[in-house]
């Protein structure tokens, strides 16, 4: 199991008790829960994965439109709108 022998094992178990004690038990089962959980959320992202994969459906490749010819072309420019208010001048009345 993991490379790591029974000695090994025995001193971390020891270490485990001598810092959480009474909480242990605890501690392990939200340790357990939280692995579960990440379990849940990496399996379901999966399946999102495979499940996108699935649906997808072949794509068969399209011609291009042709571009129009230079006498099909139609020239556009922005529309010009005047301002609706008056132009305010740069000098200030103290300086005229």
């Amino acid at each position: 199991m993991f490379g790591i022998s029974n000695m090994e094992l025995m001193v971390l178990g020891v270490i485990a008790l001598l810092l959480f004690g009474k909480r242990l038990p605890e501690v392990a089962r939200s340790l357990g829960k939280g692995l579960t959980e990440f379990k849940r959320g990496m399996r379901g992202i999966e399946d999102e994965m495979h499940g996108a994969f699935r649906e997808q459906p072949r794509q068969t490749p399209q011609r291009r439109p042709e571009p129009p010819r230079d006498d099909e072309r139609e020239l556009r420019a922005p529309k010009f709108e005047p301002p609706t208010t008056e132009p305010v001048s740069a000098v200030s009345n103290e300086q005229q």
